[in-house]
């Protein structure tokens, strides 16, 4: 079973964008009754029964049971008799909402994660359709839960044999979107290691650089614009909280930000793509980029977005038939690739790879891309061929 995501921008009018817009604000009242309800039953046993607080304390019954998605789904069904607006809005999607909200409980025991928070007014953006009609889709136009047919720019054609299965509506500062779950069902291959092989070493002067000696610049997405963005958030605190010209100014902030995260996610896929036009093989380093956002080089990690990158490259490689693999990253710059001796820690000012033992000298992370891809030839047993 193959499953795609393709994103359409939609082209909702006047009624259509009112009626999503209600019930985006519906679902964030869900959320936020569902996590309140969730936060009480917490509190009132957060304390001994004999050692409360004076002023104020959660009082609960002890045999009331811990809220959970599903006894939370049936006080909405019974709330749904009595409340018209939830009423008006689609039962499926609201219930998407807890079961968001039930993995972001899960979130936070199993991965550490903080506790989910309350949401404010706008900050709830899509709209979740587990299921679809029977064909959902006639030509450039997509049949959506609550609103009908609605146009959309169909920028790429629907595979054949793929069926869509799910929406989700997203509203961005830019307009409505849809990303529609295509599946088909197909049997997905696995590529075994063939052609030629290349490594990739990632790094803040550059963005990356590869074991055939090619350094690609890194290009600053956030830091070339944080002037201009400095100057419109500093517009939205100079107008009145609320009013329609603090709107607009807001509006501007947001569409900045999705030029930038737009920019940086084309030249991601470019990349990616003009990496799997030369080899057969790439190997990249496993490496933990969240640790690399709390450090020093924080603002420049998160600008190259690196995770973002290396997720891109893994589903380019697994379309175009590139086989993909992770090594360990330890010691990838302290290895000579010639002869394999160890030249020992290197600082960051320290930009040329120089062996002692075998006067081999090339760049730092092109010495650090070919260690990379050694150690992935060794890991799957194959050996350089020759193009």
């Amino acid at each position: 079973m193959l499953n795609l995501t393709y994103i359409y921008r939609l082209k909702l009018n006047q009624q259509q964008s009112q009626t999503y817009d209600a019930w985006l604000e519906t679902s964030r009242r869900v959320w936020n009754f569902a996590l309140g309800e969730r936060k009480d039953w917490y509190n009132s046993r957060s304390c001994r029964i004999d050692a409360c607080r004076i002023n104020c304390e959660y009082i609960i019954s002890a045999d009331a049971p811990r809220p959970t998605f599903a006894s939370q789904c049936l006080a909405l069904t019974q709330a749904r008799k009595t409340n018209p607006n939830l009423r008006e809005a689609h039962s499926q999607m609201l219930q998407q909402v807890l079961r968001r909200l039930e993995k972001a409980f899960i979130g936070m025991w199993e991965s550490g994660r903080g506790f989910p928070r309350f949401k404010k007014q706008g900050r709830m953006r899509s709209l979740l359709f587990p299921q679809l009609g029977v064909n959902p889709i006639l030509g450039s136009k997509v049949k959506l839960p609550g609103v009908g047919w609605v146009k959309m720019r169909l920028s790429r054609p629907i595979p054949d044999g793929f069926v869509a299965k799910q929406a989700q509506v997203v509203k961005k500062a830019s307009g409505w979107y849809v990303m529609l779950m295509l599946q088909a069902n197909v049997d997905v291959p696995n590529f075994v290691p063939h052609g030629q092989p290349i490594g990739i070493d990632i790094g803040l002067k550059s963005f990356l650089a590869t074991s055939s000696g090619e350094q690609i610049a890194r290009p600053q997405f956030f830091v070339d614009l944080q002037c201009k963005l400095k100057l419109l958030q500093q517009r939205v605190s100079h107008k009145k909280l609320g009013s329609n010209n603090w709107r607009k100014a807001v509006a501007k902030v947001s569409r900045l930000y999705e030029h930038i995260y737009n920019t940086r996610k084309d030249f991601h896929f470019k990349l990616a793509h003009k990496l799997c036009d030369q080899v057969g093989m790439i190997f990249v380093e496993d490496l933990n980029f969240k640790a690399w956002a709390k450090g020093m080089f924080s603002k420049h990690t998160l600008d190259a977005g690196f995770g973002e990158f290396f997720s891109i490259l893994e589903w380019v490689c697994c379309q175009r038939g590139v086989y993909f693999a992770k090594v360990n990253p330890n010691g990838t710059s302290q290895i000579c690739p010639n002869c394999n001796h160890h030249t020992g820690k290197k600082d960051l000012s320290e930009r040329i790879h120089c062996c002692g033992e075998c006067g081999f000298q090339t760049d730092r992370d092109v010495a650090s891309a070919m260690v990379v891809m050694q150690r992935g030839l060794a890991a799957v047993g194959h050996t350089v061929s020759q193009p």
